[in-house]
C-alpha cells in the first residue's frame, strides 16, 4: 500500500521523473485488511482478485519490477542493489512494511502458518475449507480476526496467549476484561497466561503442560520492520529494526525517505516516537514523502487510526494514550456498542469505539485540533462528543 501510493502520489504531486516501484511479492501490488478477513473464506484455488489495487501503472509511466528484493544500500553512490542486479536512483523511498514475527524452532515445521502475506492467506483457505481444529498463538488483533473467520467457516478453534490477557500491551484491563466475553460468546476457547512452550507435529505444547491437538497453528504474536537488509547502511534503525525518519520522512541518509511500516516517526501531538503499524499509516505517509521528494517541506504529525472486524463487532482506535491519561467511558461495555476515550491535561487524545462510528468519525477530528472536552458530559453515550468540546 505504501510503496503504491507514494509512486501514485508522486505522478498527482508532478513528479516528472522516472518511477520505478520494486517488490519482493511475484504478485501485482494488493491490499492487505481482506486477507484476514474475505480472502480467508474464499473458495480454494479461486483468485483472490478483489485484493489488487485499481492501479493503472502503465498510465502513470510507473515501472513495476515484481519479484525482486533489495539486498543492500548504497547511499554514498545512490545505489540499490537488488538481487537482480544494481538500481541507481536520485530520490528513494523505502516502503518495505513489515514481516510477521515466528515462532523460535518453527519455521519449517509444517501446519504451521503465519497470516502476513496474499500467500499466507491463501494457503489458510484450504485449513478452513477442511474445517481443522485450528491454534492460534496471540489474542492480538490478527488473533481474534482469523479465529473469527476460523470460526465462521467452522473450525474448532483455540486461542493461546502468553499474556493474562488479550490486548495486555495496547489496551488496559478494565476495557480487555470485557473482550474476553467475545470469544465465549463466539465458541472460541480462549487460555492466557499460558506461553507455548513446543510445537510438536498435530500438538501444541503449553508452558502448563497442556497438550492441544491442532491440525494447523497460526501464529499472530506480531510483526518487526523489514529493514535488516539495511542493516550497516547510512540509514539509521532503531532498537526494534524501524528507519528512523524524521518528520518530514527523510531518513538519514541524504535523499532517502521512508514511509509505511517500516519506519518510525516522531510525533509533537504525542510528544514521543511512533511506529505505526496501521492501513491509514500506509495511506497518509506517501502523500506528504511526495510532497517531499518533490522539494516541499510537509511536516508529518498523524493520528493513527485503525480498525478490526471480530466477533461480530466493528472496533475502531484513533490517536496514542498511556497509562497516565485520564480514561473516560461512554456506554456500558458489557453491551454491543460503547466507547473509551482518554484525555491529557483535559485534552482528547484517543479513543476506542466498539459499535460507535459517529464517535469515531467525531473523536478523529477533535484530537486532530486538539480539542479540550469536559469529561462529566463525554461520558453520556447519549451526546455526541462534538458538543462537549471546549
Amino acid at each position: 500500500m505504501a510503496g503504491v501510493q507514494t509512486a501514485v502520489e508522486l505522478r498527482g504531486q508532478g513528479w516528472r521523473g522516472g518511477i520505478t516501484l520494486l517488490g519482493d511479492e511475484p504478485h501485482p501490488p494488493y491490499d492487505r485488511p481482506p486477507l484476514s478477513k474475505a480472502v480467508l473464506l474464499g473458495a480454494p484455488g479461486s483468485d483472490p482478485v478483489d485484493v489488487r489495487f485499481d492501479v493503472d501503472f502503465g498510465a502513470l509511466d510507473v515501472e513495476l519490477r515484481l519479484g525482486e528484493r533489495a539486498e543492500t544500500l548504497r547511499a554514498e553512490t545512490h545505489e540499490l542493489v537488488t538481487d537482480r542486479g544494481t538500481v541507481p536512483y536520485d530520490r528513494l523511498v523505502l516502503a518495505t512494511g513489515a514481516y510477521a514475527l515466528e515462532l523460535p524452532g518453527t519455521e519449517c515445521l509444517p501446519g504451521v502458518h503465519p497470516l502476513r502475506t496474499l500467500d499466507d492467506a491463501v494457503a489458510l483457505r484450504p485449513v478452513l475449507e477442511a474445517r481443522q481444529r485450528v491454534v492460534v498463538v496471540g489474542a492480538g488483533w490478527i488473533g481474534a480476526e482469523f479465529a473469527t473467520a476460523a470460526r465462521q467457516a467452522g473450525c474448532e478453534v483455540t486461542v493461546v496467549e502468553a499474556a493474562p490477557r488479550p490486548l495486555a500491551g495496547v489496551l488496559p484491563a478494565s476495557v480487555t476484561a470485557h473482550m474476553r466475553d467475545w470469544y465465549d460468546e463466539a465458541g472460541v476457547e480462549l487460555r492466557t497466561g499460558t506461553p507455548v512452550a513446543a510445537l510438536e507435529p498435530g500438538v501444541v505444547v503449553l508452558a502448563d503442560g497442556s497438550r492441544l491437538a491442532a491440525g494447523a497453528v497460526v501464529v499472530g504474536i506480531g510483526a518487526r520492520p523489514a529493514t535488516r537488509w539495511l542493516a550497516g547502511s547510512a540509514v539509521a534503525l532503531d532498537p526494534a529494526g524501524a528507519v528512523l525518519a524524521d518528520d518530514r520522512l527523510r531518513t538519514t541518509a541524504e535523499h532517502v525517505y521512508a514511509v509505511g511500516d517500516c519506519a518510525s516517526v516522531p510525533s509533537a501531538r504525542y510528544g514521543r516516537r511512533l511506529l505505526i503499524h496501521h492501513w491509514d499509516n500506509a495511506m497518509q505517509g506517501p502523500r506528504t514523502a511526495a510532497a517531499n521528494v518533490n522539494g516541499g517541506d510537509e511536516q508529518y504529525d498523524p493520528v493513527p487510526y485503525f480498525w478490526s472486524e471480530q466477533f461480530g463487532r466493528f472496533v475502531q482506535y484513533a490517536g496514542h494514550h498511556s497509562e497516565d491519561d485520564t480514561m473516560v467511558t461512554r456506554g456500558d461495555p458489557a453491551g454491543p456498542a460503547w466507547s473509551v476515550l482518554w484525555l491529557r491535561d483535559g485534552l482528547l487524545v484517543a479513543l476506542l469505539a466498539v459499535g460507535r462510528p459517529r464517535d469515531m468519525a467525531q473523536a478523529r477530528k477533535l484530537i486532530t485540533r486538539s480539542a479540550a472536552l469536559d469529561p462529566v458530559a463525554a461520558a453520556d453515550p447519549a451526546v455526541p462528543l462534538k458538543s462537549v468540546a471546549r
